[in-house]
């Protein structure tokens, strides 16, 4: 059988070549073009609050950035941002920008913490005994945080107040270990005390008053605030007023000093070193995203030029400097108490510094008064004094030598469901800086405690230079799309976190207040970005470091979808689509918020160092309820494309097999009289087609690799073996109808097999109505050609209506669910070749018809018709089945698609009409191919056997 297998394929080699052509077009595409059906699915969870509406639809993160508490359980926690400090490239911002129909894309680059000096004031007018010639006022410091729960002493701080004169030193960019005094004369000065007041004594000469701040290192990250202590000195005027300068109400050391001043009111200016989580933004897209600009109440808002600046003072330490927004209220809890008390017999001056310390803790006092000082109150106070110019002003600026850069939070779950913090991080002294590192502040008193979360560093390269961040204006949080009190999903990029007490014990330990972020950068809850800078200071900022943020600045891209105001369910399937667009262009972590749920959590947060007890906390968390995490699916859009290349594909070789038996119906009735049964012939036709599908089976192997990579599909070997059993079963499938029909032949019907005729039709009189009986009269195969040619057709008119008249997505409802359509280049090479194989088979119908009505064609001829007027006829019956193929597929393409978005817009109608004019064109180009073998017809040879 074999022999005759191969012998029969030989014989009729040019049959043989068309069908396992075909066969190899359809298997290979199949193949190949499937790889691109395994798509980023986002797979929808949970139940959706529809109410809600965040300022932005998608968020798109660094690839691994999902913590894994959010993959297993689907919730964010809130400001998740704190922990993430780049990942993402420009350049795939650039992409997610790109992507069509995103309307915003707001890009984020957290930096980490940056620590800032907030002045508290404390007045010492009342603890002053005007009787006294000479006195001492001792300030002891508790720092408060956490609702009062978390205390800690600091050293105290004492403020000289003599009647006697004081002379000032004039600090110089030149000064070394003298300095120039009010007096006019020069006075050396040691590192121990550093430049200070000098106390006139009744002889004429002068003491020093030390100020042991220059001792402590003052601005070395090594201290903590709290173990920074001063003696600063101020003169009581006979008036009763105060001599005083900057330096001595509390001013920084280095600050350039005015000189004296005269005050009503004696007041001590603390500082409390606050971190503040600073970020840089797209000014632009922030404004569209969020409205910064509009939210601006003071000063200016960021501009695209703002960057990196060169802001130092001529003789002192080089300085840059980045502008900055900062917030109109802190969002951070905290506080420091003071208790006064008067040293009537302490008398600093001349006293040097190893004894100094010892003499004063050793004076005996009286109780002098005492108070509370806010830091939010001192916050607002400071703002409320200007955004200054000069280079040593309070007000808002902050270092930027080195940021902490705390993580996520590591949680288990509990039996009960309830979270606890998993591990615990030691606090490190160095995080802001060691001695090899330039910071001029302290480190905050808080990061002593034990933290929640481990913290890293970014060091700025500093090149001997000072980096800082300066404030050009102020903006109010509630003024922000999407942001307020009211917001139940806790998703807004500067919402500041809070947690209420989850039991009758937690609740009495805060006071029946929730607990807000304090100032410890590893402390549980993190405080959202609030100092704002430009994102195009980045680069030149970390410029000459080997930070990886320098490659890939951007930690998180804010998009909002457009055309979506609100949530409904056509609205979540556009976003869906635009986050796997936005998903396979970047290969981040992408998550949609439209739609996200409230998800409350209960958190058992551990007892910290400084007093505060174990909490149990009720944290408003967020489950993202349209989508939340990406899953492999199978695109079945694109696989329905696919499955109709192989359908048309066995369409036309069905049709191709059935020209082959009839062109053997003569040789197959010989050997039917000769004694085959019918399964012995059924047998022979399925092997001849089974042999061309293993052999394009094998083939479409080595084709798959270099087709795949050359349309940027990945096949990977197992795909492609799946060539051999889809070649194969193509194969006997379209063979299997014309093997049987063959076989149940009766052996003279098949050697003088009968022409259809149309009794119904009218006698033609023109070529074009004589095509359309020629059509007529084998109605099946017509319908064959035309619906091979129509299923082309219809998918090409989708596709063309989705990337033209819909700009590249219909979201829709079909039979109750939504239902999106996006169209990739695989599906668009999937419904050309559609289109091509379903024209092929019209030719393959052509072709039969000629051969079928072959001895009518040679009758036309010998009684005089030309090649020319039988060319014509055939091309008139392949433009009558390409029509209706092509005007089929075209009205079922329109409607489905029209259908589904329920409108018929006048795009839509134009690209199926060119569809449709595309298709018949094609198949009356195709139709060319089969009219050439009228040529070679023999007409003698057929007149005569007839």
């Amino acid at each position: 059988m074999f022999r005759m297998v191969w012998g029969q394929l030989r014989g009729r080699a040019g049959r043989s070549v068309a069908l396992l052509v075909g066969v190899l077009v359809a298997t290979t595409g199949f193949v190949v073009l499937t790889g691109a059906t395994t798509t980023s699915r986002l797979e929808v969870t949970g139940a959706v609050e529809r109410e809600t509406r965040s300022a932005y639809d998608i968020l798109v993160r660094p690839t691994g950035a999902r913590t894994a508490l959010e993959a297993e359980h689907r919730l964010v926690r809130p400001n998740y941002l704190s922990g993430i400090y780049g990942g993402i490239t420009l350049q795939q911002y650039e992409r997610v920008r790109a992507v069509a129909g995103v309307e915003v894309a707001a890009p984020i680059a957290m930096l980490g913490h940056s620590t800032s000096r907030v002045p508290m004031s404390v007045d010492l007018t009342d603890a002053v005994d005007r009787s006294l010639d000479r006195q001492v006022i001792r300030i002891d410091r508790t720092y408060v945080a956490e609702r009062g729960l978390s205390t800690a002493p600091g050293r105290p701080e004492y403020v000289y107040v003599t009647r006697y004169p004081l002379i000032y030193p004039v600090i110089e960019p030149d000064t070394m270990d003298s300095a120039r005094y009010t007096d006019g004369r020069v006075h050396s000065w040691s590192d121990e005390c550093g430049a200070v007041p000098r106390e006139v004594q009744p002889d004429g000469s002068s003491r020093p008053v030390c100020d042991p701040r220059s001792a402590v290192v003052v601005g070395n990250p090594g201290w903590s605030e709290r173990e920074i202590w001063r003696v600063l000195t101020a003169r009581l005027l006979p008036d009763g007023r105060f001599e005083v300068t900057h330096r001595a109400l509390g001013a920084a050391v280095g600050a350039v000093d005015p000189g004296p001043t005269t005050v009503s009111r004696l007041a001590l200016e603390e500082t409390l070193t606050v971190p503040f989580l600073i970020a840089a933004v797209d000014p632009d897209a922030e404004q569209r995203l969020v409205g910064l600009a509009d939210a601006v109440v003071d000063g200016r808002p960021l501009n695209a030029a703002d960057t990196l600046t060169d802001t130092s003072i001529p003789g002192f330490v080089p300085d840059r400097s980045v502008p900055a927004l900062v917030p109109s209220r802190p969002f951070l809890d905290g506080a420091v108490r003071t208790r006064l008390t008067r040293l009537p017999t302490a008398r600093p001056a001349g006293l040097p510094p190893t004894v100094l310390d010892g003499a004063l803790r050793r004076a005996e006092g009286t109780p002098a008064g005492s108070a509370e000082i806010d830091l939010a109150e001192s916050y607002r106070g400071m703002l409320a004094a200007g955004l200054g110019d000069d280079a040593f002003d309070s007000c808002c600026r902050g270092q930027l030598q080195v940021l902490a850069q705390p993580g996520p939070v590591d949680y288990e779950r509990g039996a009960d469901g309830t979270l606890r913090i998993a591990r615990v991080s030691p606090p490190d002294p160095a995080v802001f800086g060691d001695r090899t590192e330039i910071n001029l502040l302290p480190r905050p008193w808080l990061s002593d405690d034990t933290g929640s979360r481990r913290v890293g560093r970014l060091v700025i390269p500093s090149d001997e230079a000072l980096h800082d961040w300066r404030a050009v204006g102020v903006f109010d949080p509630d003024r922000l799309t999407g942001f307020g009190e009211l917001s139940k999903v806790p998703l807004e990029t500067y919402e500041p976190p809070r947690a209420e007490g989850a039991d009758d014990r937690s609740r009495a330990a805060l006071g029946g207040r929730p607990l807000e972020p304090s100032g410890n950068p590893a402390g549980y809850l993190s405080a959202p970005p609030l100092v704002l800078t430009n994102l195009a200071s980045v680069p030149k900022l970390l410029e000459g470091g080997n930070s990886p943020q320098r490659g890939a600045p951007i930690s998180a891209i804010r998009v909002r979808v457009a055309g979506v105001d609100g949530y409904n369910e056509a609205a979540a399937e556009r976003v869906r689509l635009i986050a796997e667009q936005i998903n396979r262009a970047t290969g981040l972590d992408v998550d949609i918020t439209l739609g996200s749920s409230p998800a409350p959590q209960t958190v058992t947060l551990p007892a910290g160092e400084f007093g505060r007890p174990e909490l149990r906390l009720t944290e408003n968390w967020s489950a993202l309820g349209v989508a939340s995490t990406i899953v492999e699916a199978v695109d079945r859009k694109s696989a329905v494309l696919f499955l109709l290349v192989l359908v048309v594909c066995g369409l036309f070789l069905g049709n191709a097999v059935s020209a082959a038996v009839r062109d053997r119906r003569p040789e197959l009735a010989v050997l039917a009289c000769l004694g085959w049964p019918a399964r012995r012939i059924a047998a022979l036709i399925l092997g001849e087609v089974a042999l061309l599908g293993l052999v394009a089976g094998l083939l479409a192997i080595g084709l798959t690799g270099p087709l795949g990579a050359a349309l940027g599909i990945d096949v990977d070997w197992r795909r492609a073996l799946l060539a051999v059993p889809v070649a194969l079963l193509l194969a006997l499938v379209a063979g299997l109808t014309p093997a049987l029909r063959a076989a149940r032949a009766h052996p003279a019907a098949a050697l003088r097999p009968p022409v259809a005729t149309a009794g119904w039709v009218r006698r033609p009189r023109t070529l074009l109505s004589l095509a359309l009986v020629n059509l007529v009269r084998t109605p099946g195969r017509t319908l064959l050609g035309a619906g091979a040619l129509a299923i082309g057709v219809a998918a090409l008119t989708v596709v063309a209506a989705v990337s033209y008249a819909f700009h590249g997505a219909i979201v829709g409802n079909l039979l109750g669910d939504t239902v999106a359509l996006t169209v990739r280049g695989a599906d668009a090479l999937a419904a050309a070749a559609t289109v091509l194989l379903g024209a092929a088979a019209v030719a393959d119908v052509l072709y039969l018809n000629i051969r079928d009505r072959a001895t009518e064609l040679a009758a036309l001829r010998a009684t005089g018709w030309t090649d020319l007027e039988l060319g014509r006829l055939i091309g008139y019956e392949g433009l009558l089945l390409g029509t209706l193929g092509a005007l089929t597929g075209a009205a079922l393409g329109m409607t489905g698609a029209a259908w589904l978005v329920g409108d018929l817009p006048g795009a839509l109608i134009l690209v199926a009409g060119l569809t449709a004019a595309s298709g018949v064109l094609l198949t009356a180009t195709a139709a060319l191919a089969p009219a050439t073998l009228l040529r070679r017809l023999p007409t003698a040879r057929l007149l005569a056997e007839e």
